[in-house]
């Protein structure tokens, strides 16, 4: 649910950019804004820049990250609710619905974002240009007319289909949370739910999310200072694909092609020839058959003290791309982290409270209180509902040190939310 929250901020955002889409060789340059900007003045350069909405309305961002890479120029003769659009974005968001579900299920969860469908449909787009036929159909009874290929495939079309795909990304998370709840039910539980039910579960879930968007709208979106570093990224390749530069030398497009491929070339060694890549650790090397080494060392089952991946995927999955993310963020949950994972985790468990050796340092299993692996379907009867006697036989469930204290993190971080707004934006 709360991720589409993030989902309608970032991409209002992309939007709203590119409602001012930038038309090639028309870049207001940059340099006299960020001499305003470190002045403290923002001042539109003319009056004949404030326009209508509709139009270039002249105004940039305050924040000089959003000033440097968003255009503020627009061409409302651009075409947007096209064939093209409709049908790349639908399947676009299909595909990256079943990818990212399919890949859920792994122990490091490979991710594939939006931008995968940014540069996919790009090629895919200028194809349907180039093959759809161009006159015009009318519609039976009305005056209307629609072309399948009204032109060129655009930045605005290209904006809408990544939008469309990124409702099969859930903003990081890869799919939708409440698929969950359906997988625990079959999973774990062994029990049989309808397509119906469960698609009611996951789509009542979205709804409520995309309502508390539209709540949270005039917070988090109307301000022009909250900017969203992610955004950002992608307005640049968007510009990077559709702009024509005319510098001599290496161009943007140019580079990100040949970093791509790369990086493509790269990930055979860790995702399929050397797996190992994804997480390794000197300490368990060094003594291999010493439990509380593979507890303090292990990347995958510990705390991870002189473990390193060379697997990009490793690297991001917790933070995506530390590229984006601004150092300040990345050093704020740094604190976190080490204060949890390297000082309250090891007090908690060598310190044995809550009989914490009793069970693993690092695993998301449920336990019985002599450590044994809790079985959640003895507790629960026929119509799904909890056996109290049968849980008062097998006894209460136990959590690892580390899964109970990310389920308490991950419900601090709500109350955190709301008391970081008050202190922060109280006035």
């Amino acid at each position: 649910m709360y991720c589409t929250v993030f989902e309608w901020k970032e991409f209002s955002i992309i939007v709203a950019a590119y409602r001012r889409a930038h038309v090639p060789g028309s870049i207001t340059s940059k340099e006299p804004q960020k001499e305003k900007m470190e002045k403290g003045t923002h001042e539109p350069e003319s009056e004949s820049a404030m326009a209508p909405e509709g139009s270039a309305d002249g105004e940039n961002s305050p924040v000089e990250q959003v000033a440097l890479t968003v255009p503020i120029t627009d061409d409302p003769t651009l075409p947007v609710w096209t064939f093209r659009m409709w049908f790349l974005g639908i399947t676009a968001c299909v595909i990256l619905s079943f990818l990212n579900q399919f890949f859920s299920y792994r122990t490091e969860p490979f991710i594939i974002s939006s931008l995968a469908a940014l540069i996919v449909t790009l090629p895919l787009g200028n194809l349907l240009a180039a093959i759809l036929p161009k006159r015009k159909f009318k519609v039976p009874l009305t005056r209307t007319t629609f072309s399948l290929n009204p032109g060129p495939f655009n930045v605005k079309e290209h904006v809408l289909i990544t939008i469309f795909a990124n409702a099969g990304y859930s903003f990081g998370n890869g799919t939708s949370y409440a698929v969950g709840i359906v997988t625990i039910i079959k999973a774990f539980y062994r029990r049989k739910i309808g397509f119906f039910a469960g698609f009611l579960v996951v789509l009542t879930t979205q709804v409520l999310g995309y309502g508390w968007a539209g709540l949270a709208h005039r917070f988090l979106v109307e301000p022009a200072q909250m900017w969203w570093p992610a955004s950002l990224v992608q307005v640049s390749l968007f510009r990077t694909l559709h702009e024509k530069e005319k510098e001599k030398g290496l161009k943007r497009n140019q580079f990100f092609l040949i970093f791509m491929a790369l990086s493509f070339a790269y990930y055979v060694l860790p995702g399929y020839m050397f797996m190992m890549l994804t997480s390794m650790s000197w300490v368990c090397w060094a003594w291999p058959n010493s439990v509380l080494a593979h507890q303090l060392g292990s990347g995958l089952s510990g705390l991870g003290l002189g473990s390193f991946s060379l697997d990009w995927s490793g690297i991001s999955a917790y933070l995506q791309s530390p590229l984006v993310t601004p150092w300040y963020a990345i050093a704020n949950v740094l604190v976190g982290f080490v204060l949890v994972v390297y000082v309250i985790i090891p007090i908690t468990y060598w310190g044995n409270i809550y009989n914490a050796k009793t069970f693993p340092i690092f695993s998301s299993n449920l336990f019985t209180r002599d450590g044994q692996e809790y079985d959640v379907e003895s507790i629960v009867n026929d119509q799904f509902f909890l056996d109290e006697a049968a849980y008062a036989r097998v006894g209460p469930i136990n959590m690892s040190t580390f899964f109970a204290f990310t389920y308490g993190l991950g419900f601090a971080t709500i109350t955190a939310t709301i008391t970081h707004v008050a202190l922060y934006h109280g006035k």
